[in-house]
């Protein structure tokens, strides 16, 4: 499984940047990049424990469709989102909020799997890891500032 971790400090309290982790709205406005849209979206249009959502977005030219499911949520320290259907193996995404003298510590810890064994594993290696990575980064760019400006 490949796996990775991105920290970045948000100038606001935890309690603020766990509420905007979890706001479908600004998930969406972070991955307008890639055309993502929610298809099918949470009762009441919040993320709450259990809740499951379907995003449709292109990627490398393709249209993909993923449905996640949100758990272990314990605001505003930490949730977890992991896919149950889509186009990984595996994928499993977990958000912590840690108090920083600055505001609030972001640590996302992405752990996924392409699918194909061994040709999913050199994907994921390849190139599969840096650009999971670089759209979470992006994600959160979005996230720092609109909390921050």
């Amino acid at each position: 499984m490949a796996q990775f971790t991105l920290e970045r400090v948000i100038r606001a309290t935890p309690a603020e940047v766990f509420g905007a982790a979890l706001d479908p709205g600004l998930h969406v406005e972070s991955m307008a990049r890639y055309g993502e849209i929610m298809v099918k979206g949470p009762a009441g249009g919040a993320f709450n424990e259990g809740s499951s959502v379907t995003w449709r977005a292109r990627h490398f030219g393709l249209p993909f469709h993923l449905t996640s499911i949100v758990f272990d949520i314990d605001p505003p320290r930490r949730f977890c989102d992991r896919q149950t259907k889509g186009p990984f193996a595996a994928f499993h995404h977990e958000h912590v909020f840690e108090e920083h003298p600055e505001g609030t510590l972001m640590r996302d810890t992405v752990t996924f799997r392409s699918p194909f064994g061994p040709i999913g594993s050199l994907v994921d290696r390849l190139f599969m890891g840096e650009y999971m990575r670089r759209l979470i980064d992006e994600r959160n760019e979005v996230l720092a500032a609109s909390l921050e400006n």
